[in-house]
């Protein structure tokens, strides 16, 4: 994988991490619906100035368009409420420590996507160690929680569960323009969920400066700018490679929970991210390309020698 890629993964997943924080931010004052709510709808305001802005062309038939209405419910509206609805009872890092199961999820779903990527021993193993951090990561919270923190985390998991199956359906719309996808699922997530969160928990007031900072940046750059920047690199990526940020995202939701919400970091935290490290490398093949260049050189450095 090119190294602009790389930086645009690691960038996403730093910011997707700042996400559980707002989250946290926003249940404040908030419901969780209303949560997903928001950042649907300025995420999709966002998307159609820039389509307006750059004056992409948009043409979708009522099918399709149908189409990403389901798809945006599936990969925005429902995953969004899912975590707001678990951050009731999880920290802001347990979220994030949940949402890098994706990785994992996703190299299951493509194994057996008609036409998706088969997984191979280096990603299988990938998967293990993410979910072994994932273990290190949670098991000190969970010890120490009720059954509420239980269901929650449960609760919070069907949301990486979503976001594996629409990487894997979002190929069925590469010849839409990526940025006009995005306008128009985020548009649909916002239509589908607006009737349900005011029937649920009534047309949201906000009084706090805070939150109506926090919505702006959740909806406008985690959202908008993100996702955009997302089906941008998708393509160059492939599918499972796309889900890494979600292996970056509990380290950066552990460190802003510990430092702006005053979470507690325990040692386990940080043993879990080195091992989630270890998958985010084996699931993208950095190590076996690295071992492979350096049993070439030695047999390479000897044709070159002189002969006698």
């Amino acid at each position: 994988m090119a190294l602009r890629y790389w930086l645009v993964i690691v960038v996403l997943g730093i910011g997707w991490g700042m996400s559980f924080m707002f989250n946290a931010i926003l249940l404040r004052e908030l419901g969780p619906l209303s949560v997903s709510l928001g950042r649907v709808g300025f995420g999709a305001l966002g998307c159609w100035i820039y389509v307006l802005g750059t004056r992409r062309a948009v043409q979708v038939s009522w099918h399709r368009g149908m189409a990403l209405l389901g798809f945006g419910v599936l990969s925005y509206a429902g995953p969004f409420a899912f975590y707001a609805l678990g951050q009731q009872h999880i920290a802001s890092g347990v979220a994030g420590i949940v949402n890098a199961t994706t990785p994992a999820f996703a190299v299951i779903v493509s194994h057996v996507w008609p036409g998706g990527e088969r997984a191979t021993v280096l990603k299988s193993l990938g998967v293990i160690c993410g979910f072994g951090g994932i273990v290190l990561l949670s098991l000190p919270v969970l010890q120490q929680g009720g059954g509420s923190e239980f269901w929650a985390v449960l609760l919070t998991l069907c949301a990486p569960i979503c976001y594996a199956f629409s990487v894997n359906i979002a190929r069925a719309f590469r010849d839409l323009d990526p940025v006009v996808m995005v306008a128009l699922a985020l548009t649909g997530a916002t239509v589908a969920i607006a009737p349900l969160a005011v029937w649920m928990e009534g047309v949201p007031v906000i009084a706090r400066a805070e939150t109506w900072g926090a919505l702006m940046f959740i909806g406008f750059v985690l959202t908008s700018a993100a996702f955009i920047a997302f089906y941008w690199v998708l393509p160059k990526v492939g599918p499972t490679n796309i889900t890494m940020p979600t292996l970056i995202a509990p380290i950066s939701a552990l460190i802003l929970g510990t430092w702006v919400l005053k979470e507690e970091l325990l040692a386990e935290h940080l043993y879990g991210m080195l091992v989630i490290f270890a998958g985010l490398l084996l699931i993208d093949g950095r190590i076996a390309r690295l071992g492979s260049r350096k049993r070439r050189e030695p047999r390479a450095g000897m044709q070159n020698q002189p002969k006698g």
